[in-house]
């Protein structure tokens, strides 16, 4: 077999110190934490430490407690009302949501599932009604609670104390946001995202999952797990002795070539794949040049690093304008570690021999999967078991995401499968650790198609996110900015409309479905865009700076409330921030916390339209509403990767 390179990876270690056991060989001494399940990743407080009995005569559950999350802080005390209601049913875990309807503000759904479980047991209880009328009244004083209702078969509506409320709000604004934050069991994720090929240009659907893994990443990470932001660049493979070759022979003094000499990299990949299938003498060249950097030969592994740098600087072209940090792990990084991963998978029994090549056996798929080809050499199967099986027990991931296009499905299903098969993950796809596949639709252009320039060459994304940029810069220019604002007043807000623009046109889409990329659409400052939102918070900014109010004096001396009807939808809206990060978070969808911001600005919109504020007697008050607005609009965009503007 080809000695594998070492150039800038580590050795792999010998095979004594790899590890293959049946789980993931955590240090610390509470490893088997992360085996409990899905349900231990919601808030800690509702975990069932928390579901212990209380007494009629307990005190009451004060805003001291409170997390941040509604829904988690009223599970909790629908869990202790569970517990007084059915004794029995120890384990019954309390389904509160918030409502829709004009009953309350949030429901508790127990009452069916729970007289299920109880019917024809002694039991004091004639129907869910009963059951519903029980849970109400088996609840613990709370000063979050204004009321309590049951409706039809049982379903409790709560209305939540606008006082708490307003407290809750100014609360936060004192503290910061950041105490809203989730707060998630798992310690650490790996999110694999963008991963891009080496000499090829970045095209839309690198974008895409570059926008949404970054989003993903934010969210975790404001949920205070680390995150190991990776990107799997194709940086390895048989196309490497291709693009060698043709360097050498284009530049005799390769070693000096720079980005401008080599150009366009996507055209030199193309010139020199038009080589190695017209002339049978280059190709051989170039077969041959893949042994010579697969043995490690210096020569080749520095025009391979070489290549690699020049892409490397083309990629974070793209970074720096989206603002997304990744820390390189491609292709090349765990090729020395396929051999004792697959020795070991072999030694299991996993790894059988089909038609020449090896492969592992997945029930449920019709093919299997392919870990060594027929001519030995290695593919993306068995480097993304080495690399599964590096982020489980070198890198100690609890949860391992893959940000790629639908069309990996099947792939990684596969791939997260034989991890099962060989104990790495576990066999209930709700236990921890876990992997996931976070799959993404298509960009499609104004004719339905896949999105490409008029030539039907792929769209370089550098190009696309200036043009975005430019026209956001023409329209402040067309309104008169360049006469009111400086160049860098004008430059940086042209930025972040631009750029928070084509993010928010990708996020604000089910991540499964095509979306149309239209500059015009995603520039509209009317709908639910990017534009209309950034400008929604700078005009909340404008309310505040007209006042001429200190808001940070108004949060330490002013008192919140929340008297009028559109106060308290607004307010009640903010408070379910935790809980739809929450939700956007575990299911791996951004657009709920597009939807969430979305609505927010609406419902801030006719809270203004309603409630005079500066100048009206409730001025106080309501300039701290509009602070909380912002703060909360502010993280949004921050989860969403986008840059606020504070002036229009």
């Amino acid at each position: 077999m080809l000695a594998p390179l070492n150039l800038r990876i580590p050795p792999a270690p010998p095979l004594s110190f790899l590890s293959f056991n049946r789980q993931p060989h955590f240090r610390c001494a509470c490893s088997p934490s992360i085996f409990a399940s899905a349900d231990s990743l919601k808030l800690t407080s509702s975990s069932p430490a928390f579901a212990t009995r209380m007494q009629s005569g307990s005190p009451m559950v004060t805003d001291e407690e409170f997390t941040g999350n509604v829904k988690a802080q009223l599970a909790k005390l629908f869990g202790l009302s569970l517990k007084l209601t059915a004794p029995e049913e120890p384990d019954v875990e309390p389904l509160v949501a918030a409502c829709t309807a004009k009953f309350g503000d949030y429901q508790c759904n127990n009452a069916m599932s729970l007289w299920a479980k109880i019917k024809g047991k002694r039991t004091q209880f004639r129907g869910p009604p009963a059951v519903g009328e029980a849970i109400k009244n088996n609840l613990p004083p709370s000063e979050m609670i204004e009321s309590c209702s049951i409706a039809g078969p049982g379903f409790v509506n709560v209305v939540l104390s606008k006082n708490w409320m307003a407290k809750s709000i100014q609360k936060m604004l004192i503290d910061g946001i950041d105490s809203w934050a989730p707060k998630l069991s798992i310690k650490r994720a790996v999110v694999d995202f963008s991963s891009p090929n080496i000499a090829k240009e970045m095209h839309v659907g690198h974008l895409r999952s570059t926008i949404i893994g970054d989003s993903l990443a934010r969210m975790l990470e404001f949920s205070k797990v680390e995150v190991l932001r990776r990107n799997h660049v194709g940086d390895w493979g048989t196309q490497f002795g291709m693009l060698i070759e043709f360097l050498f022979e284009k530049f005799p003094n390769y070693e000096d070539v720079n980005e401008k000499a080599i150009g366009d990299l996507q055209a030199f990949y193309k010139e020199s794949k038009q080589r190695f299938d017209a002339d049978p003498d280059f190709k051989e060249r170039a077969q041959r040049a893949v042994v010579r950097l697969q043995g490690g030969e210096d020569r080749y592994r520095r025009a391979w690093a070489q290549i690699c740098e020049i892409s490397r600087n083309e990629f974070q072209r793209v970074y720096q304008r989206l603002g997304v940090h990744l820390e390189e792990k491609g292709e090349s990084f765990y090729n020395p570690y396929i051999p004792g991963v697959l020795k070991a998978l072999t030694e299991q029994g996993l790894v059988e021999e089909s038609q020449g090549c090896q492969v592992i056996f997945i029930d449920g798929f019709n093919i299997p999967l392919i870990v060594v080809k027929s001519d030995g050499g290695y593919n993306y199967a068995s480097t993304d078991m080495t690399a599964i099986w590096y982020r489980l027990n070198e890198e100690r991931a609890e949860w391992i995401i893959y940000v790629t296009d639908v069309g990996q499905q099947q792939h990684f299903a596969m791939v997260f499968k034989a991890a099962q098969r060989a104990g790495w993950l576990p066999v209930v796809d709700r236990s921890y650790p876990k992997a996931s596949h976070v799959g993404f639709g298509l960009v499609l252009g104004d004719d339905g198609k896949r999105f490409r320039t008029r030539s039907s060459e792929v769209v370089r994304l550098v190009d696309l996110l200036d043009e975005a940029k430019a026209r956001s810069k023409k329209e402040l220019i067309d309104r008169g900015k360049g006469q009111e604002w400086t160049e860098e007043d004008i430059e940086q807000t042209a930025e972040a409309v631009g750029y928070g623009a084509v993010k928010y046109a990708d996020l604000k889409n089910n991540r499964l479905t095509n979306y149309t990329f239209n500059y015009d659409q995603m520039l509209n400052d009317k709908g639910n865009t990017a534009v209309y939102l950034l400008y929604a918070h700078a005009r909340i900014c404008s309310i505040i700076r007209k006042s001429g109010k200190d808001i940070e004096e108004l949060k330490k001396t002013g008192t919140l409330v929340l008297d009028h009807v559109d106060e308290r939808v607004l307010g009640l809206h903010l408070l379910q921030f935790a809980e739809v990060v929450e939700e956007a978070c575990m299911n791996l969808l951004p657009n709920v916390l597009c939807e969430y911001l979305y609505n927010l600005s609406e419902k801030f919109s006719t809270f203004y339209q309603q409630c005079k504020v500066v100048g009206s007697e409730e001025e106080t008050s309501r300039l701290l509403l509009c602070e909380a607005t912002a703060v909360v609009m502010r993280k949004c965009f921050y989860l969403l990767g986008i840059t606020p503007i504070y002036k229009i």
